[in-house]
């Protein structure tokens, strides 16, 4: 656990031990390591150790990402959160090797929130991405300075000076020093400008593009790994929160006196509602405060609340799936056109049309929501699991009435995130508890929480059609999306999607058809409706590369080879064909652009490994495809399958993935194994609905997951080698599971299912 002592001066003290279950089961002790904060310093109090009071006291400083003591330790700050996907290792590995670093050497330090390290927002996949030039840049300019210290000491040009691991070396003269006893005279010279830098060549990496384990990996499997759910503070109440049924709703009268006889319980407390549009606000409710978590949660379930009406109490899930299908039936606004697709259409040809629906879908983290909080003196210090600390700190802050420079926000690692813990409503709660109660306070989440209150990944409905030459090949395409934007959450007003959403996959589609358009219809939230894992990508990919599969059975073709047709001769999409307002995930598309040989790369090398073509289809066994461009990474997967009793069984999955420069292989193969499991789960069992505006689901009876008897039995990732310049990696192999799955399931048993998940065709 964390524990968080003297908070009123600011000293925190941070006690480590082995979680209960795993000290029971191992009989491990515990340890203990004391640390002092340095708020000037706006380092994070690391949940395992004192490397934050060093870094703040190191000898040197170069940046804000790392300092180098005089006993040789390198600190670097991990300014991004854990949540399984591996940026805390993969960063500081870009510092340390530009760095020549020894890795054994290095320490981490969690990062607070502050613009001081530039975009902390752990979502989209673009940590590496965003940072590898920085970062680089970072290491080569503290190793430049290595080498000037060391020059001034031998009375040698530096020029004549290199960095062997963690030292400077003279080879002339075989003088070498240790980074540790050249931190000191470093601290004294001039930080060089930018143009002085020499970044390593690809051919001197040490650690890019080598597998390396989590830097946590140790303390996550020995259970001394620190999370939200873990913090832990004297005198701190346990609070559990009676959220509104239904979104929109607030308190209208509350009976709390059976809750109060709960033994532990100490207070309730009536929090605000939200004020539209919620944002990042808590969503109000009733919280119910007590000296444990057991106490607190038994305390919530007998209070008696009276709430006001909602105007989401109308929702339910199978009128709405109509609504949204009917929407896509009809003409919407065109988000991006090229030829002549109503005249295409009218010349004739094989016509081809497909509806595909997905439903609205939760995170269900591991871990669910927990936060730690207190408020004293005018500011607010939190612990929380939070993918975005500058705007858990902004949203803590403006509930609060402070200024942001009085709210200090703690990264702990995340137990899963998937764009969940992007929203801070679960921190909010705590600090405006902490400010209510005078005490600290740990507000946690139940899975029950969890699961009914969730930011939701966007129910879709899609429509697609084409009509097809004498070749097989479309010659046109039109394609419509339904879906509440997450814009929503921002302006309730806003029921069109923006060219954010619509460019995950939708006006991205890489074909070499002559007429295509596609089109947005409007939809209605009636929830929350946040990021999840690949976002939009999830529903596109499913709808557009499920149809892909129709076409190729409609024209007789393989579908593989069908793939490849589609994709036309290997060409960059021109920027000219795609909507004017194009985001690219944030890349420059004159270095990120559409590049269909990727596309052709990735599927071939998928199909090859998965021996495509090898076994015929039928009889139970199916295999299927499936190609997709996700946050700049080119990926393709196939599945194969046994349907036996009514029942799928996938034996192996192939992926391979093209994601530019790697920083780190071994994080990659973790991503795509998640993903097919991740991918199973919401395949087979995925789905939230709602009986007047109530959400149906509560738990994993209700909301399943796959395990290990319907897991893959076999997952394969296979990494192109590429000079491409870095991209995504978290997120990517998720899409094209779910429809080459279908593709597969198509294939093996004759019937094409186009909605998500399995379970509503009794194959799960």
């Amino acid at each position: 656990m964390i524990q968080i002592e003297n908070i009123s001066q600011r000293n925190h003290e941070a006690m480590n031990s082995r979680r209960g279950f795993l000290k029971g089961v191992l009989g491990a002790g515990a340890f203990v390591l004391s640390v002092r904060w340095m708020p000037e310093q706006l380092f994070a109090a690391d949940a395992n150790s004192g490397d934050s009071d060093a870094m703040a006291k190191a000898s040197w400083q170069p940046n804000v990402y790392l300092a180098i003591d005089t006993d040789g330790t390198a600190y670097i700050i991990a300014h991004r959160s854990e949540m399984g996907s591996g940026s805390r290792t993969a960063l500081p590995r870009i510092v340390a090797d530009e760095l020549d670093a020894d890795w054994s050497r290095v320490k981490l330090v969690q990062a607070t929130g502050d613009e001081k390290y530039g975009d902390q927002d752990t979502d989209g996949s673009h940590s590496v991405r965003s940072f590898f030039t920085t970062l680089r840049q970072s290491g080569a300019t503290a190793r430049l300075m290595l080498v000037r210290a060391a020059a001034q000491k031998w009375g040698v040009p530096p020029n004549e000076c290199t960095t062997s691991v963690h030292s400077v070396v003279h080879k002339p003269s075989g003088n070498k020093l240790g980074y540790g006893e050249l931190a000191a005279a470093a601290a004294k010279l001039e930080v060089p400008k930018k143009e002085e830098l020499k970044l390593k060549p690809p051919s001197e990496w040490r650690y890019i593009g080598k597998g390396a384990a989590s830097y946590d990996l140790k303390d996550m499997c020995t259970g001394r790994a620190s999370y939200g759910q873990d913090t832990h503070m004297e005198g701190m109440l346990y609070a559990s929160v009676a959220h509104p049924p239904v979104f929109g709703s607030s308190v209208k009268s509350v009976d709390d006196k059976a809750a109060l006889s709960v033994a532990g319980v100490k207070q309730t407390v009536t929090m605000d509602a939200f004020k539209p549009p919620i944002g990042f606000q808590a969503l109000g409710g009733v919280a119910v405060l007590a000296d444990n978590t057991w106490a607190a949660m038994q305390g919530k379930k007998k209070l008696k609340v009276d709430w006001e009406k909602s105007p989401h109490s109308v929702w339910n899930s199978d009128a709405y799936k109509k609504e949204l299908q009917e929407t896509a039936r009809k003409p919407g606004k065109v988000v991006r056109e090229s030829g002549d697709v109503d005249a295409a259409f009218a010349k004739g040809g094989k016509i081809v049309e497909a509806e595909y629906y997905a439903p609205l879908l939760a995170h269900a983290s591991m871990e669910p929501p927990a936060a730690l909080a207190v408020y004293r003196d005018g500011k607010a210090e939190v612990w929380a699991p939070s993918q975005s600390p500058q705007g858990a700190r902004d949203a803590v802050a403006q509930a609060l009435g402070l200024k942001k420079e009085d709210v200090t926000v703690h990264v702990t690692l995340l137990g899963g995130g998937f764009g969940r813990k992007s929203f801070p409503d679960f921190a909010v709660e705590a600090a405006v508890l902490s400010k209510k109660t005078g005490k600290p306070v740990k507000v946690v989440w139940s899975r029950e929480d969890d699961i009914k209150f969730d930011v939701y990944h966007s129910v879709a409905a899609m429509y697609i059609k084409a009509a097809l030459g004498t070749d097989g090949k479309p010659t046109a395409w039109l394609q419509r999306s339904v879906f509440p934007p997450i814009g929503s959450t921002f302006d309730p007003s806003a029921n069109y999607s923006g060219p954010d959403e619509l460019g995950l996959g939708f006006t991205d589609v890489p074909f070499a058809v002559p007429n295509l358009r596609a089109e947005n219809g409007p939809a209605t939230a009636h929830m929350r409706i946040g990021w999840f894992r690949s976002v939009a990508n999830v529903y596109h990919a499913f709808g557009i590369q499920s149809f892909a599969d129709e076409l190729a059975h409609a024209a007789g073709k393989d579908p593989v080879e069908y793939l490849l047709q589609l994709l036309g001769p290997d060409r960059i999409v021109p920027r000219t064909e795609l909507p004017k307002e194009f985001p690219n995930y944030g890349g420059d598309y004159d270095q990120y652009p559409i590049d269909t040989s990727r596309h052709r790369r990735v599927l071939t090398l998928a199909a090859e490994k998965a021996g495509w073509g090898k076994q015929k289809p039928g009889n139970g066994y199916g295999i299927g495809v499936a190609m997709h461009r996700s946050f700049l990474t080119y990926v393709a997967t196939v599945v194969q399958v046994q349907v036996d009793a009514g029942k799928v069984r996938v034996n192996r999955v192939d992926t391979a993935l093209d994601a530019g420069t790697i920083v780190n292989p071994e994080t990659i193969r973790q991503q795509v194994e998640g993903a097919a499991v991740m991918g199973m789960s919401l395949a087979l069992y995925g789905e939230i609905t709602a009986t007047n505006g109530v959400i149906d689901q509560s738990n994993f009876d209700t909301f399943q997951m796959a395990r290990m008897n319907v897991a893959p039995r076999e997952t394969n990732a296979y990494i192109v080698s590429s000079e491409a310049p870095p991209a995504g990696i978290g997120e990517p192999p998720l899409p094209p599971f779910a429809p080459a799955l279908y593709n597969a399931v198509f294939a093996a048993t004759g019937k094409r299912i186009r909605e998500l998940p399995l379970s509503k065709a009794g194959l799960a």
